[in-house]
């Protein structure tokens, strides 16, 4: 007997999800895009058919054994782009929008005829290419006074850098006068030449022997830690960004929700200034950062 939608739906909720992955998943199956949540609702006791049934059983599974949703449809949403992830990265949490609009805000500061960004552990490349997506399209609207912008984006894996690049090749496909992102193999800084205006970085910061990591098998595992406390990445950029930060750049990090104290203190002991933090979307602090600049500079 052919199920309807809303049975298919109850038969994913008895296997553990939730009723928003069970819907999305739904549409998946059916080839319907994620916005048709509405649709699905007023077609309750429409058939399924047994071809999209057996997908959306095989994807409940997957999701039920705790895989990302990102992961079984291929693609996560962020600062309204999407973006193709798989199990060699990390998917993109609505939370690091917070440090892109960072960046967007201290580049547009910056005053530069190139301003240059560097984007380190860029992953599936979500703030590199949004931020020159975002800076392309302020450009192109004449919202932004400055004249051009270089982003560079670092990883240390071979295999994010390759779904990176194929991000930003389809977003460059798609938005006309994209700014092109460069991306470099490096682990943190060994690769990385020049100096720049803004350093941004997302690192691994969870601890090493943290509870939840049981929950998190299926994310590229040195994505996530970070010695026994977390710190141990956040604080090695502190320590080698000067060396490459433009007199006034701004080193820009995302963190823990209870490590904003630790990362503040670490950035004024190096001798960042305007040392600060900002808020997620449910107001914690998850993003700190300084400004460089250096004593002959600072003294004048």
């Amino acid at each position: 007997m052919t199920a309807t939608h809303q049975q298919a739906l109850q038969a994913a909720h008895a296997l553990g999800l939730d009723r928003l992955d069970a819907q999305l998943l739904l549409l998946h199956a059916l080839g319907r895009p994620d916005s048709d949540r509405a649709w699905l609702l007023a077609h309750d006791d429409d058939p399924l058919p047994q071809p999209a049934a057996d997908v959306l059983r095989r994807l409940s599974l997957r999701r039920a054994a705790g895989e990302p949703l990102a992961y079984i449809v291929g693609y996560k949403d962020f600062f309204g782009l999407r973006f193709a992830v798989d199990s060699r990265v990390l998917v993109p949490r609505p939370d690091t929008e917070t440090l892109v609009q960072w960046v967007l805000d201290a580049a547009e500061k910056a005053m530069a005829e190139t301003t240059r960004i560097l984007d380190l552990g860029t992953g599936s490349g979500a703030i590199a290419v949004a931020v020159a997506a975002t800076l392309s399209q302020n450009r192109l609207a004449g919202l932004t006074a400055a004249t051009a912008y270089a982003v560079d984006a670092v990883d240390a894996s071979a295999a994010a850098l390759a779904v990176a690049a194929e991000n930003a090749k389809n977003l460059q496909a798609n938005v006309q006068h994209v700014q092109s992102v460069q991306f470099i193999q490096s682990n943190w800084f060994d690769n990385v030449s020049g100096c720049y205006h803004v350093i941004a970085s997302n690192p691994p910061y969870i601890a090493s022997a943290d509870p939840h990591l049981g929950a998190l098998t299926h994310e590229p595992q040195e994505a996530l830690t970070a010695g026994p406390d977390g710190l141990d990445d956040l604080y090695l950029i502190i320590e080698q960004a000067p060396a490459h930060l433009l007199a006034g750049g701004w080193l820009l990090l995302e963190h823990g929700y209870d490590q904003a104290d630790a990362v503040r203190a670490r950035l004024t002991q190096r001798g960042f200034t305007q040392v600060q933090s900002r808020p997620d979307l449910a107001g914690i602090a998850r993003c700190s950062g300084g400004q460089w600049l250096p004593a002959k500079t600072a003294d004048k």
